[in-house]
């Protein structure tokens, strides 16, 4: 098959999918809460495949494989059962009290919920910088890892930053077109599509090597100690660190945290967070067991290049190759439209309304906002030296920092503004340290920086909190008095 007849299927499939988003759009109202959160009426089919297809990146259908190739299929347990359980429990623990305080209070952002409780505008900024500061390498992830999956679909014929570059201005005509409504439908198509792909790889694969049995036994034979639980990479400290660090992060990611506003009732959040794990499991097992199946299965992974379109080039036909890469190029979009979409809304209301006096052009604002942070984001992809995982492990991290100070602003009266300053503020400078500086260590007697510096913006946020007072403005019963349930 052809490169052009390749890129062909790549085109049509993501045509299709920009097709049913403007159609979603021609019924949204023109108005921020339904062009952000879709007038807070998401079911949930929609709720939680618009999750999962925001979630289903780069990170999880390149980065996961990859991750298993290298260490092995333990990846699965780190983010397919410790995670997705933990990441259910926070969406009911965080998400069930921020949809409570943001129906009554008509919240649209993490920064707008903080900024009104604490009476702080400054407080209010710091967590949209904080927040736009790491959704840059996530977004920045997506737009590599589209450009790989294209180089490894086409055997380097197209070039990474022809890929890249050519998904990154689709992605910025859909999002300054649609909202949150088309995206949300857009992604329950492309999460369900994506989902039946990768099974359907899964069986491809499984039947053209002679069965499951087959390919863990040759797994056995080139790698013995990627079917053995523990050891290696897999420290304690790593597994439980990182499930940890993760599961709070994509918490506080703000495509996903503005979800927790747009549910339409108490019991569609239920069901979702509970149907969760089995869809993440759904996705991981399969996609992760390919990934490490390819080391015993011989597969050379070209530098640059990602495990499963190289499997899937070498063991299925090239027209279904490329259909399973058009699909998961069109989950990467709907993680890209959707970061872009909350990056606008955290741009336009926690940073232009508050800071500028006449903030009347907001929606130029936005939409130039969301083409100029797409286009630096992509220009920093071609730059990037670190693997899909480590960027992507960067921005969970630095999310993560908020999760804790957020959770005890949520559920503790007595938290007050300079105890959120201190957990979020200081913190956030820690965990760049470790990041960026050298001198500064990455892990703390195994565990990831990440985790530590959780800890240390829980005791911070409390112990400040205990020694001080509320400040002129501040109002605990905003997040207390008045919030039923439905």
């Amino acid at each position: 098959m052809s490169v052009a007849l390749q890129l062909g299927i790549v085109g049509a499939y993501l045509v299709a999918a920009l097709a049913v988003g403007l159609v979603a759009y021609r019924v949204a109202e023109r108005t921020a809460e339904d062009y952000y959160l879709a007038g807070r009426t998401l079911g949930t089919v929609v709720l939680l495949f618009t999750t999962f297809a925001t979630l289903l990146s780069a990170y999880t259908f390149f980065g996961g494989p990859d991750t298993a190739y290298r260490l092995g299929p333990e990846w699965i347990l780190v983010m397919g059962l410790m995670d997705g359980v933990l990441f259910a429990l926070l969406w009911y623990v965080i998400g069930y009290k921020q949809w409570l305080v943001g129906k009554a209070r008509g919240y649209v952002t993490l920064g707008e919920m903080l900024g009104d409780r604490f009476g702080s505008i400054g407080l209010r900024v710091l967590v949209a910088v904080v927040s736009l500061f790491w959704l840059f390498p996530y977004v920045m992830l997506q737009q590599k890892g589209a450009g790989l999956a294209l180089v490894g679909l086409t055997d380097g014929a197209v070039p990474l930053w022809v890929g890249a570059g050519g998904i990154t201005l689709f992605m910025i005509a859909y999002v300054v077109v649609s909202g949150m409504r088309g995206v949300a439908w857009t992604d329950t198509l492309q999460g369900v599509f994506m989902l039946a792909l990768v099974w359907a790889a899964f069986a491809w694969i499984v039947s053209a090597v002679g069965g499951v049995d087959a390919a863990t036994a040759a797994l056995a034979e080139s790698n013995p100690e990627y079917l053995a639980l523990g050891g290696g990479a897999y420290s304690m400290q790593f597994v439980l660190g990182t499930a940890v660090y993760i599961a709070f992060g994509v918490t506080m990611f703000p495509q996903i945290n503005q979800r927790f506003f747009a549910a339409e009732s108490k019991q569609v959040l239920k069901r979702t967070f509970s149907l969760w794990p089995v869809l993440v499991l759904l996705l991981f097992v399969p996609a992760f067991l390919l990934g490490a199946w390819a080391q015993g299965l011989g597969v050379a992974v070209p530098e640059g290049s990602s495990v499963l379109p190289v499997l899937l080039r070498q063991f299925t036909p090239t027209w279904f190759a490329a259909l399973v890469i058009a699909g998961a190029l069109a989950a990467m979009m709907s993680s890209s439209d959707s970061m872009l979409l909350s990056g606008s809304s955290y741009l336009t209301r926690d940073l232009y309304r508050p800071l500028v006096s006449d903030a009347s052009r907001e929606d130029i604002v936005a939409r130039v906002g969301v083409a100029a942070f797409a286009t630096l984001s992509f220009v920093a992809s071609l730059f990037a030296e670190r693997t899909l995982v480590q960027i992507g492990n960067t921005a969970f991290g630095g999310f993560a920092q908020l999760a804790l100070p957020v959770m005890v602003a949520l559920y503790w009266p007595r938290t007050t503004k300079w105890g959120m300053y201190a957990g979020i503020g200081v913190t956030q400078l820690f965990y760049l340290a470790t990041v960026f500086l050298g001198q500064v260590p990455g892990t703390f007697y195994g565990w990831p920086a990440a985790v530590v510096g959780m800890v240390l913006g829980l005791l911070l946020t409390v112990g400040v909190s205990a020694v001080t007072s509320p400040s002129f403005g501040e109002d605990s019963s905003v997040y207390f008095e008045g919030i039923e349930a439905d």
